[in-house]
């Protein structure tokens, strides 16, 4: 059973239904203007038919049965048979046309929120709760199909079915049709309550529900099971979880009785409206109206019963509209969030790239409070590297994701290949740089389909060159499928260095012009790090290269050396001469990059020691 009624947090959150709102949504419909009018016309047939047999129920008792006329009582049935089929034929017919409706409907509304998601900033996926954009993407738009199949359909299907049963009941006894005017929604209003009293005690028990999947997740998962072994709260444990299992099979049993409870009230409220027809149409007969026969009787409470459903879903169709409203308000306040990173009007597009980078006055903030990089002046030349370093926070990560334009800048420009990055078509930029990120992201396929997604035309010697300069491929080949080897959700069965020399080889198939090391070798092991140093080196002395590194290595290896700290080029210059100074990078040599020469240097002298 749908809810009847509105929750607390629906009625505050009640969106203004405006004009403006309206003819949004039925712009959706537009398109399919024709196909709305079949379903229209499918409706109001289908509703005719389908109250026609009762009407002929009338006939065969009063002219069939009562007058004995048998080939009456044989046409009457053959007739009601017929009208029966057709009706159920053409709600088939509008089932299909309504769920096509529907269907292409949500198709246009996904494909221009996808589209749309894929237009917006960096700023919007870090700033908004990822299960949110999905559920926009997903639910919503799934409960706007319903809307569409459903809400609208049966709005205009129960309405005409109640007007044309409501003709017919007043053109038998306009009395008795005042009397089952007046008493249908006297027998619905018990429906809601009830209702409200099962959905009430259903989201009581579906939420010891998931306080019981939490627990369980929680204890009896490897991580769960060891803790409460070594503190020893079995015991503890157990007690919590009687408890709440005591509480959910008390409110199933009261949700159980509950449906019991109401099944009684609606048969017996069903029940008192033909019997009351009965009482005063066989007094009007008997005593009043002789005109009124058996059949007129029978038609009319048969009629009564066929508006019990059109009343009752009536009166929940402000329900059902408000939660429309709720669902099409929240896919329109993404749609209409603007796009931050937009295409220049007359983008810029060459043939090359150089991948030269320059910072004029760069200033950026996430937000107006708190200024995350400010006056950034540097120049990356044609060939050449640089080595981006500093204390956590300082603002390193968001200075390269300005190249790529993930964020743009708030003061002063970044240029590539001497033009402001604003100019370029955002494809053609993002082509010709190629970064690979601390967080390394694989897709669950193979290593191919990982490799292909950069350059899917690339040849099987493009893919072992990449792979080989990246010194990954002796890992491939030793695998049974080699290529074809599954890398499970997220890269989960292999390595956090082998994640990261695929995602090196899944760039340099790339080809790009520049190449951003963000941070490439943090958080791994010795032994990996240093195999992701021997892909790297290389690869800098060839290209445009920007390194992010904590590694001293890699930052010897670059060609300059700037230093951030609080969003500020705080020192640059060559690795010697930053040491002598004794500031920022000195304090960095000695923190950071000294002990990892020393840990290098001691695994290195424990190497050499092992026999061989």
């Amino acid at each position: 059973m749908g809810r009847g009624y509105l929750t607390e947090e629906e009625k505050a959150n009640r969106p203004k239904v405006t004009w403006p709102l309206l003819k949004r949504i039925f712009s959706y419909l537009k398109p399919y203007w024709f196909q709305m009018a079949l379903v229209l016309l499918c409706i109001a047939a289908s509703s005719t038919l389908t109250l026609l047999p009762s009407i002929l129920t009338g006939k065969i008792i009063d002219e069939g049965l009562i007058g004995r006329d048998l080939n009456k009582l044989i046409f009457y049935i053959v007739l009601s048979l017929a009208v029966t089929l057709g009706g159920n034929l053409i709600g088939v017919a509008r089932s299909y046309f309504n769920t096509w409706i529907a269907q292409h409907i949500t198709f246009d509304i996904r494909n221009s929120m996808y589209r749309h998601l894929q237009q917006m900033s960096q700023r919007f996926f870090t700033s908004n709760n990822q299960g949110d954009i999905i559920t926009r993407m997903t639910s919503d738009i799934d409960g706007v199909q319903r809307v569409i199949s459903d809400t609208f359909a049966n709005i205009l299907s129960n309405s005409i079915t109640l007007v044309i049963a409501l003709i017919a009941m007043y053109q038998k006894s306009p009395i008795l049709a005042t009397i089952g005017l007046v008493i249908v929604p006297l027998f619905a209003l018990p429906t809601r309550k009830a209702g409200e009293t099962r959905w009430e005690l259903t989201r009581e028990s579906q939420e010891c529900s998931d306080e019981i999947n939490g627990m369980l997740n929680e204890t009896l998962s490897v991580s769960g099971q060891l803790l409460v072994k070594l503190f020893g709260k079995e015991d503890t444990e157990y007690e919590k979880y009687r408890d709440v299992n005591r509480r959910m099979i008390k409110l199933n049993i009261r949700e159980s009785m509950a449906g019991r409870w109401f099944f009684v009230v609606i048969s017996t409220f069903s029940s008192i409206g033909p019997m009351l027809l009965y009482l005063v149409g066989g007094i009007l007969m008997m005593r009043y109206d002789s005109s009124l026969t058996v059949g007129d009787i029978t038609v009319l409470v048969a009629l009564l019963g066929r508006m019990y459903g059109p009343v009752n879903q009536l009166l929940s169709v402000q329900v059902d509209w408000v939660r429309s409203m709720a669902m099409f308000t929240r896919i329109f306040e993404y749609l209409d969030m603007p796009v931050e990173i937009e295409n220049p009007k007359m983008p810029l597009a060459p043939n090359e790239a150089r991948g030269e980078v320059q910072f004029i006055n760069v200033a950026f903030s996430y937000d107006p409070e708190r200024e995350i990089l400010r006056d950034i002046n540097f120049k990356l030349e044609e060939g050449h590297s640089v080595a981006i370093v500093g204390p956590s926070g300082s603002g390193k990560s968001t200075l390269v994701n300005l190249i790529p334009r993930l964020y743009d800048v708030k003061a002063g420009r970044v240029s590539f290949d001497g033009n402001d990055v604003r100019r370029y078509d955002l494809h053609w930029l993002r082509s010709h740089i190629g970064v690979v990120s601390q967080e390394t992201y694989l897709f669950n396929g193979t290593i191919r389909e990982n490799l292909l997604y950069a350059k899917p035309d690339a040849t099987e010697a493009e893919l072992i060159e990449a792979c080989k300069k990246a010194n990954i491929y002796d890992m491939i080949e030793k695998q049974e499928n080699g290529l074809e080897t599954m890398v499970g959700n997220r890269g989960l069965k292999l390595s956090g260095g082998e994640k990261q020399r695929l995602a090196i080889a899944r760039v340099l198939l790339k080809d790009p012009a520049l190449l951003i090391f963000d941070e490439a070798t943090s958080a791994l092991d010795s032994i990996s790090e240093n195999k992701i140093q021997e892909a790297i080196e290389p690869i800098i002395k060839t290209r445009t290269s920007i390194l992010i590194a904590h590694r001293l290595s890699t930052v010897l290896a670059a060609d300059e050396i700037l230093v951030i700290k609080d969003g500020v080029i705080a020192e640059r210059g060559q690795h010697k001469e930053l040491v002598a100074k004794g500031g920022v990078y000195t304090e960095l040599y000695e923190t950071q990059f000294k002990k990892a020469l020393e840990t290098e240097a001691a695994l290195a002298a424990e190497n050499e020691k092992k026999p061989e």
